[in-house]
């Protein structure tokens, strides 16, 4: 004999139905609340009064915030916080990667505490940059700068004609040896702000004919023949004022590099859904140390040469840029003594960039 009704059992399942029910509620708004957690960047970790850890999220929990220097910075932060104190730590991850960390704790109203951990890997390494960029531009400014300093002083002291003008020659070399650096830094500037840039329909040929136009009065003066070979595809989607500016420093740097009476090729190819521009020349080549590092701002595989030559060591950083922002690439093949062909791939679409080789081969 049953100890309820059946009246009672009815009620009893509608107590257990809404029970489930509401249940299911709370289960979706916790998941939907986990979730939303974890689409934070910043780590969070939440604690309560007695500091028992009651939550962490997605970004506070992955194998990379397991390190024991993070984990004390969170319980120092946690613990200043539970007495009501705010706390902040840096904390330098050394990987690899290295990492930079803030970790802040933060009291709660009614007990507890929540610490935040920040990632300030790209803000540090952006700042590294920023600092080592001023450095270099204040080297290399300070030079010609300095030069024309003492030049002038010289001028001032000398009656001998002769003199004169070989010292006003040298200060015209300076001043645009100066303008040069100041040139390429504005124009990497530009580039750097412009980003991906206007795209819109660009023809292969025009943009190789007027780069080389624009060294060709030089080459000529230097016994440095540049020649135009095939060109195919014969447009793209691009920026194209980055692109002649890009194919532009690649004709500049073979032609200072080169010899008398050597030549510069430059041709352009379809590979799939790539343009590749090649700039090839006859020149001195570059070391094997050297050419990972060719495309960094500033540097330069023969100072010495770069002087005579006016070189600033930021045509190939110009040249990494553009290919960045129009998700392509640059390469070069090179031997000392026998020259060195630069390629620069471009895609042919904007709709083919998230394809592009460097994401392929990440």
């Amino acid at each position: 004999m049953s100890l309820f009704g059946k009246g009672e059992i009815d009620r009893l399942r509608r107590e257990l139905a809404r029970e489930a029910s509401a249940r299911q509620v709370v289960e979706e708004h916790a998941a939907q609340l986990s979730s939303g957690l974890d689409a934070v960047p910043a780590g969070l970790v939440l604690a309560d009064h007695h500091g028992t850890i009651l939550l962490r999220n997605g970004a506070a929990s992955r194998g990379g915030h397991a390190d024991v220097l993070l984990e004390e910075a969170v319980e120092h932060a946690l613990a200043a916080a539970g007495k009501g104190e705010t706390a902040e730590q840096k904390v330098t991850l050394f990987g690899p990667p290295q990492q930079v960390l803030l970790v802040r704790g933060i009291p709660l109203v009614g007990g507890g505490a929540l610490a935040i951990i920040d990632d300030l890997t790209d803000r540090a390494r952006i700042d590294a940059v920023r600092t080592d960029f001023v450095s270099n531009i204040s080297h290399e400014l300070k030079t010609p700068v300095g030069a024309l300093a003492v030049l002038a002083e010289a001028l001032a002291d000398s009656d001998d004609l002769e003199i004169n003008r070989h010292l006003a020659k040298k200060m015209i070399e300076e001043a645009h040896r100066a303008s040069g650096t100041i040139d390429d830094l504005l124009e990497l500037s530009r580039i750097e702000l412009d980003g991906r840039g206007v795209r819109e329909e660009v023809h292969l040929t025009s943009v190789l004919g007027e780069a080389v136009g624009r060294h060709r009065l030089r080459a000529e003066t230097l016994g440095v023949q540049l020649c135009i070979g095939s060109v195919e595809p014969d447009s793209l989607e691009a920026d194209g004022l980055q692109l002649v500016s890009a194919v532009s420093n690649l004709v500049d740097n073979a032609v200072k590099y080169s010899d008398v009476g050597s030549k510069v090729r430059i041709t352009a190819a379809l590979v799939d859904q790539w343009a590749e521009i090649e700039v090839a020349d006859q020149g001195i080549g570059i070391p094997a140390r050297d050419v990972d590092r060719i495309f960094e701002r500033f540097y330069r595989v023969d100072r010495a040469r770069s002087r005579e030559t006016g070189g600033t060591g930021l045509g190939l950083a110009i040249v990494r840029h553009v290919a960045t922002n129009h998700g392509g690439e640059v390469s070069v093949v090179s031997r000392e003594g026998e020259g060195s062909t630069f390629t620069l791939r471009i895609p042919l679409a904007v709709d083919t960039i998230v394809d592009s080789p460097m994401e392929r081969s990440a």
